[in-house]
């Protein structure tokens, strides 16, 4: 099975410039853990996650000057992971367990075009294993 086969189609990102409470907000609204940071040519930048953002934003007061001034950038993890839309799910899984993460950039034609999580890896897994009986 192929990683184009269990991966979400289309990526959810934020730009550079997105403040650190408007991506926690966008997370919100799309239901997802992750967003890549583009930057303004479509090109990733670095990945934040769910829990970098309230990690760093639960420790400011809503009113400090430190709020504000937060940029994307200052919490977001520069090096993005990619993988292939040709690769199979097992290089998936292995590439994400070596690197302690749980989602990869799906590139086509070194284009992004969808995300693959560790949680779509085992939903194709439990698909494969459960047998109606």
């Amino acid at each position: 099975m192929k990683v184009e086969d269990a991966m979400n189609k289309g990526v959810i990102s934020i730009n550079v410039d997105t403040p650190p409470t408007e991506a926690f907000q966008k997370m919100y609204r799309e239901g997802v853990r992750r967003l890549f940071v583009m930057d303004d040519a479509g090109e990733p930048m670095g990945v934040v996650s769910y829990s970098d953002i309230i990690g760093v934003l639960g420790t400011i007061k809503p009113s400090a000057k430190d709020a504000v001034s937060l940029q994307i950038t200052d919490i977001m993890s520069e090096e993005v992971i990619t993988i292939s839309a040709n690769n199979g799910i097992e290089d998936a899984a292995n590439l994400m367990l070596r690197a302690d993460i749980s989602g990869l950039l799906v590139l086509e034609d070194d284009k992004p075009v969808g995300v693959i999580t560790k949680t779509d890896i085992c939903r194709m897994v439990a698909a494969e294993l459960l047998v109606p009986v």
